[in-house]
């Protein structure tokens, strides 16, 4: 981010082109015998924003680390702007870091957290308090420069900790769990702050998560890792409607799964025909993919077309403000699950123990082999 302008001025945007892309090639990161990272590759465009999501022990973070210079890599290879960093101090990356727990100096104001990265660097001091005034803006603190750190909120701590880490002006930006100290109407909404910050700032940013929507909303691309290695990595759209594998599918969303037989083209569940958006590419057995969210209820006798019909009674229904959870046991013994918008429902929710109709269109109707789950 490059001009940060005088007091009362706002910060200017960084070029797209100042920012660095970053290359990881098959990354590996061993403790004895267990690793942590398993062979993990990616590229990541200058000015792009990627989330690294998984469960614990994912090894999201200690690759975050490994970018940062925090964990030396068993093997592999980390470039930033075409240049190796594997054995650069961490100092001298020029990344900035927003930590999980802030890492905020309780003894310093404000303006003194946000100033130290500056004062490492033996910036003059008039061009640093031109600079903190400008990050304060830039997070949209100003005039709190003076406060403590225990004066302020949880909210505003996290927007010190990404101002600190943004006003000497790296090219990337990571940060690790930034919003999980946060209560959930705080952290939704930092999720657009830091969204709209990266979109003005264009800096390369890798974050981690474990919060799937947190990722879908902030990221260009996610990267799914599970137990040290890389599921998937692709836009957010991609990973929900078009997941690889089960474990992607069931991270990313609600889902549920019934087994399949594909035989000469055709899918069956419980020898029903299924209607699909293209034809099964291999034979035997896989899952239908259902998003709860994707079912309608069908009227008695809607013969719409394009539609698969699945038949079953109402096990349970949970009402969750603007959706109802509806469990639905099939005449296979199978149970799914539909979530359907109040607004829809116009008192035309059936009863625990009646009969239902659920139906999803053939386009949202998915397949994922039995040996990717």
């Amino acid at each position: 981010m490059s001009g940060i302008q005088a007091e009362t001025e706002p910060a200017a945007p960084r070029s797209r082109s100042a920012a660095l892309p970053v290359e990881i090639a098959r990354l590996s990161k061993a403790y004895g015998g267990m690793k942590a990272i398993d062979d993990v590759s990616l590229a990541i465009a200058p000015g792009e924003f990627v989330t690294l999501l998984g469960p614990s022990g994912s090894g999201k973070t200690t690759l975050l680390m490994a970018i940062a210079g925090f964990v030396r890599p068993s093997a592999g290879s980390i470039m930033v702007g075409g240049s190796e960093i594997v054995r650069v101090a961490p100092h001298l990356r020029d990344i900035g870091v927003v930590f999980q727990n802030y890492a905020l100096f309780p003894h310093m104001t404000v303006a003194g957290n946000i100033a130290y990265p500056l004062r490492l660097r033996r910036v003059p001091r008039a061009e640093i308090a031109k600079r903190v005034a400008a990050a304060l803006d830039l997070v949209q603190l100003p005039g709190l420069g003076e406060r403590r750190i225990d004066q302020i909120s949880g909210g505003q701590r996290q927007r010190v900790a990404l101002a600190r880490a943004l006003v000497f002006e790296p090219r990337i930006l990571l940060m690790d769990e930034p919003l999980s100290a946060l209560d959930k109407r705080l952290r939704e909404e930092m999720q657009i702050e830091i969204r709209r910050l990266h979109q003005r700032l264009g800096t390369t940013t890798i974050a981690v998560t474990h919060d799937q929507r947190e990722a879908i909303t902030m990221s260009d691309r996610v990267a799914i890792l599970h137990r040290g290695r890389m599921m998937q990595f692709d836009t957010p759209r991609t990973i929900y409607e078009r997941p690889v594998s089960r474990f992607v599918a069931e991270f990313i969303g609600e889902s549920c799964f019934l087994p399949v037989e594909v035989a000469n083209g055709k899918a069956c569940y419980a020898g029903q025909p299924l209607l699909l958006p293209a034809a099964p590419l291999k034979g035997g057995r896989q899952f239908l993919l259902l998003r709860p969210e994707r079912f309608d209820i069908l009227a008695e006798g809607d013969v719409a077309a394009g539609i698969n019909r699945f038949r079953g009674r109402v096990a349970q229904i949970v009402y969750q403000g603007e959706s109802v959870l509806l469990s639905v046991d099939l005449a296979a013994g199978d149970r799914i699950q539909a979530r359907l918008p109040n607004r829809r429902l116009m008192g035309a929710l059936p009863a625990e123990g009646e009969s239902v109709t659920l139906g999803l269109h053939a386009e949202d109707t998915l397949l994922l082999p039995a040996e990717a789950a």
